[in-house]
């Protein structure tokens, strides 16, 4: 039987890695991406280091529109199979302070990192309640766990997650569907590039930050481990104990 993993916003950063951890054990993976240009580059990158007799394949979407999310899944399950596990790793960032961020950056990032997860889960959840078998993992951040000056709207996006996954988690978790939850910490993506690396490090009790693939393997625990559902996940070397 094909195993089939759908990674959405899988084209960079935690996700490409995600896309990657998979493949290395034998799943199919479809990239969900709606930037184009960057989704191309990673299947070309992922099928040059590919090794195993899988499926990966490509899809323009949307996480906000549930009527494309609907069809870029069924189209994934017609091209590689039954969907087994879907990763939402789509998210979009704002540095700035509450009272000088505009309505419209504020409905941005929530439509994208909650109400995108929010309508993929529910996708998602429909096609594996039917099979009564399969799993969805959703990103998180430390931020919307500790809070940060200058990402209220980015921290409450992200902690609107912890809800979602215990609550779907309850509601199909008799059916065979798990629900998990990562939050990664300080992970060197283009969302950090501009951060003070070395004044982060100080922060983290194992003196480094977070390589995307950290996270992966994260993702890959959780979608694999049988009797783990409603969990939150932190994987962030330890800075979460620094309150």
């Amino acid at each position: 039987m094909t195993l089939v993993a759908a990674v959405f916003g899988g084209s960079q950063g935690i996700g490409r890695a995600v896309a990657s951890r998979f493949i290395r054990s034998g799943f199919s993976v479809a990239i969900l991406s709606r930037n184009n240009s960057k989704r191309e580059e990673a299947i070309t990158e992922l099928e040059k280091e590919n090794a195993y007799s899988v499926g990966i394949k490509g899809s323009q979407c949307d996480v906000t529109d549930e009527k494309i999310v609907q069809e870029s899944l069924k189209l994934v399950e017609e091209t590689l199979g039954p969907l087994r596990v879907v990763v939402n790793c789509a998210g979009i960032n704002l540095d700035r302070l509450l009272v000088q961020t505009v309505p419209e950056d504020i409905n941005s990032i929530i439509n994208v990192n909650l109400i995108g997860s929010i309508i993929t889960s529910k996708i998602a959840a429909r096609l594996m309640l039917k099979r009564k078998c399969g799993n969805i993992v959703n990103i998180g951040s430390i931020v919307g766990m500790k809070g940060n000056r200058g990402q209220a709207v980015y921290a409450a996006s992200k902690a609107g997650l912890v809800g979602l996954t215990k609550s779907l988690a309850q509601e199909i978790g008799s059916r065979g569907v798990r629900v998990n939850l990562v939050v990664p910490g300080i992970i060197q993506t283009g969302m950090t590039e501009n951060m003070d690396i070395e004044q982060v490090k100080n922060q983290v009790p194992l003196s480094r930050i977070g390589a995307p693939e950290d996270v992966a393997e994260g993702v890959f625990f959780l979608a694999t481990s049988p009797f783990i559902t409603g969990e939150v996940l932190i994987i962030d070397g330890g800075l979460h104990l620094n309150r």
